[in-house]
């Protein structure tokens, strides 16, 4: 692996951001360089990888894992994960109506979620088509990588 300098002001700043959404870790990936900054005890720690692949994917032996996902149910066929830490939002802004419901029919690249990460909103869109069975996840609620954001069936 090839070293590289430690930013730490990107460090403090990932520090921050644990402390004011209240999530215990967040990632930070750019080219071949990745920053995992965790919460633990009292001090927050970092740990750094390399050996990324082109895209942005892990390269085969890289100790990446995933949070466990949401009362289990990450196998389930249509269940949406969040690709990113952040914040969750149900409607496009405070006080509109939310995207989708449990019951609603949607289509496959419709809108269902937000996920604010580093001031940057991000839409959340469905994989597939098909009705939600169950949204997991609250207005304004901190999500991790990988947790189960909805089902759809």
């Amino acid at each position: 692996m090839a070293t590289f300098d430690i930013d730490g002001d990107l460090v403090r700043k990932l520090a921050g951001l644990l402390d004011e959404t209240g999530l215990t870790e967040i990632e930070f990936a750019e080219g071949e360089k990745s920053i995992r900054v965790t919460k633990g005890g009292v001090a927050p720690a970092f740990h750094m990888t390399g050996g990324f692949a082109p895209g942005g994917a892990p390269a085969t032996g890289s100790d990446q894992t995933s949070p466990p996902a949401a009362l289990g149910v990450s196998s389930h066929p249509g269940a949406l994960t969040s690709p990113m830490v952040g914040t969750a939002y149900t409607s496009p802004e405070p006080g509109a109506a939310p995207f989708v419901r449990v019951g609603d029919v949607v289509k496959a690249g419709q809108t269902v979620l937000i996920i604010e990460a580093m001031k940057v909103m991000n839409p959340i869109k469905a994989p597939k088509a098909g009705t939600i069975a169950h949204v997991f996840v609250s207005d304004a609620q901190p999500v991790e990588f990988g947790e189960v954001l909805l089902t759809i069936e």
